[in-house]
């Protein structure tokens, strides 16, 4: 029996080893030959959103995958209708457990199918990066190809606290901050009259937020009475949510005052490719607010900079998405957070002239080194029509900017993708147009506030 166990032992562990795609310090593949991806690879996704799609387009684009398991709770149509995708209803996967059941099954599946399979796992959302992290040593025994950082990593440079202070020892610019526990050691009542307004107010834990039940729930808090500071800490009190929560310097500027940066960096922190740009346009959606829909594409060597001191310091490995924004009244560029994921706008990378996705294939899977980029080329990334930011913007110049590349940028909306079905492109058109309805309710009607 002992010879039994131990066998089994170094089995996984032998799966183990090759899942990180290292061996002593060395790199082993898990397919050997770039040009067997598309045969062997077997990439599953797990969400509906932009990115979702983003991965199935770049992944047929780069290696002519033509099936991407997706699962999600919903049937969301630019997805389901897909010719690239298998599309798969699967109920409770905001479960870590239930998650990673059913990927151990499809793995299974998979390799019933064909040993030489190689499963790899992808997430679109802070709650599904911690998942996957948390559950890093079960997929990778069972087989998948795991491109996330180890979850005590994870952990500590997602808790906003933590961040910052990573950001103060090394000399990073981040916006003045109080922090206040929200569980029952917290105060019942906050000092609302001692701040400044207007302020922002978040969650330091947004993958726990983002799963609790809170009355009158939004994912950012504009604050801009003393009145609504403590409606909202009463809210947040009452609730399932016990971590901290964050109050802010509000620092002012449009939409275009924003900054989004995405890195991808090897082993030990070091940083092999860099996109980036100016958001000129974000979601106005109280339960999407932040997200970028448009970005024009712009180097900054002071973010750069930054975010590479942040890698190293850390030893991030693969990818990271950074929101900062620009304060106008000393002229830094103040970090905001890290996600340890791509981004739900990464393929602008693509759009600057790398396929996001191919780099994580070439790290991951295939385990080679990688040269030193940069994805700068002239871009626009769009999820809104044009009429939207004609509407939108005020600062002229940036506005010109956007219309031109978007009649230069192939493809600035990544749902738009002609070797797809027609049904999808009909949904994706359909999401495209909805946009004007949205930023009417959320953002012309209510003078560019916070709709509350």
């Amino acid at each position: 029996m002992l010879g039994i166990a131990a066998a089994v032992v170094a089995y996984v562990d032998e799966i183990v080893r090759k899942a990180s795609c290292m061996e002593n310090g060395k790199r082993t593949p898990r397919i050997k030959q770039a040009s067997e991806v598309g045969k062997l690879l077997k990439p599953v996704v797990v969400g509906g959103d932009i990115l979702a799609y983003s991965y199935v387009r770049e992944l047929n684009r780069a290696f002519g995958i033509e099936r991407v398991i997706v699962l999600a709770t919903q049937d969301i149509k630019m997805l389901s209708s897909s010719n690239f995708t298998d599309y798969r209803l699967t109920p409770g996967i905001h479960d870590a457990d239930t998650l990673l059941g059913v990927l151990e099954g499809i793995a299974e599946e998979m390799r019933a199918e064909n040993p030489e399979y190689v499963p790899l796992v992808l997430g679109c959302d802070d709650c599904h990066a911690r998942m996957l992290s948390g559950g890093k040593a079960r997929l990778e025994a069972a087989g998948f190809v795991v491109p996330y950082i180890d979850f005590d990593l994870l952990d500590e440079i997602t808790q906003k606290r933590r961040f910052y202070e990573i950001c103060d020892e090394l000399g990073i610019p981040y916006p003045k901050t109080w922090y206040f526990d929200c569980s029952a050691n917290g105060p019942e009542q906050l000092p609302v009259h001692e701040f400044p307004y207007p302020l922002i107010a978040k969650p330091s834990n947004s993958a726990q937020f983002q799963d609790a039940t809170i009355a009158r729930k939004r994912k950012i808090y504009e604050i801009d009475t003393p009145e609504e500071l403590a409606q909202v800490w009463c809210d947040i009190r009452e609730s399932d949510y016990n971590n901290l929560l964050v109050l802010q310097d509000f620092i002012p500027g449009e939409d275009d005052a924003i900054r989004t940066l995405t890195t991808f960096s090897t082993f030990g922190g070091s940083l092999r490719t860099v996109s980036g740009g100016v958001v000129c346009l974000q979601d106005h959606d109280p339960t999407a607010l932040g997200n970028p829909l448009c970005i024009l594409g712009e180097r900054e060597p002071a973010i750069i900079d930054a975010a590479k001191r942040f890698l190293e310091h850390v030893g991030y490995r693969g990818f990271a998405n950074f929101d900062i924004k620009y304060d106008c009244r000393d002229g830094s560029f103040r970090f905001f957070e890290v996600n340890t994921r791509c981004g739900r706008n990464t393929y602008y990378m693509s759009l600057g002239g790398v396929n996001f996705v191919e780099l994580i294939v070439r790290e991951f899977v295939l385990g080679e080194e990688l040269e030193v980029r940069e994805s700068y080329r002239p871009f626009v990334y769009s999820c809104v029509p044009e009429y939207v930011l004609v509407r939108s913007m005020k600062n002229a110049d940036r506005l010109n900017a956007a219309k031109a590349l978007m009649k230069t940028t192939k493809d600035p909306y990544p749902l738009r993708y002609a070797p797809d079905s027609l049904a999808h492109n009909m949904w994706a058109a359909v999401m495209y147009v909805n946009q004007i309805r949205k930023f009417k309710r959320f953002y012309w009607d209510t003078d560019g506030k916070q709709l509350k």
